[in-house]
């Protein structure tokens, strides 16, 4: 789980974000989050956009609820600036990639899609332009006393295959 961080605020330092994250090249060998909640490896970027507070003193409903949905909110808002870039987002079910229903008990996800299907059941892409990457936006919590996350993720093409 990636440390806690400072959440990158209005949409635009997120746009930024994620306009980075889409041109830089794959590092060589994979990293640990950074203090910036950023971290990649061969074939991928994830980055965490916005967290929420953690839920270990008070996980009652309502506050837990409020905090997904700010997310959301956000998510939504980053969606439709990127759908009048590249238009409508494909919607992803990161389920197949857990792998529990494959055959084959040797089957291995690649990431970002193995850190995604972890913390989060579905993510909104987007193939990008002039490339074999894809970009995705998703909300991912790892335990429920942990925070929410935004998490942007670019990977190759390739890694979609199941």
């Amino acid at each position: 789980m990636p440390p806690q961080h400072q959440s990158a605020g209005p949409a635009d330092e997120q746009l930024s974000i994620i306009d980075n994250l889409s041109s830089l090249p794959f590092p060589e060998v994979e990293g640990r989050p950074g203090p910036d909640g950023q971290w990649g490896g061969p074939g991928f970027h994830l980055a965490v956009l916005r967290e929420s507070r953690d839920f270990w003193e008070d996980r009652s409903t309502e506050i837990v609820e409020a905090a997904e949905q700010e997310l959301e909110a956000n998510l939504a808002a980053l969606a439709a600036i990127l759908t009048k870039r590249w238009g409508a987002p494909e919607a992803v079910d990161l389920w197949p990639y857990l792998g529990l229903d494959d055959p084959d008990p040797d089957v291995t996800t690649r990431e970002p899609l193995s850190f995604l299907c972890s913390v989060a059941g579905t993510m909104q892409m987007w193939r990008l332009p002039n490339s074999e990457q894809w970009l995705g936006l998703a909300i991912g919590q790892a335990d429920p006393e942990w925070q929410f996350l935004l998490l942007a993720a670019v990977g190759e093409a390739s890694s979609l295959a199941r």
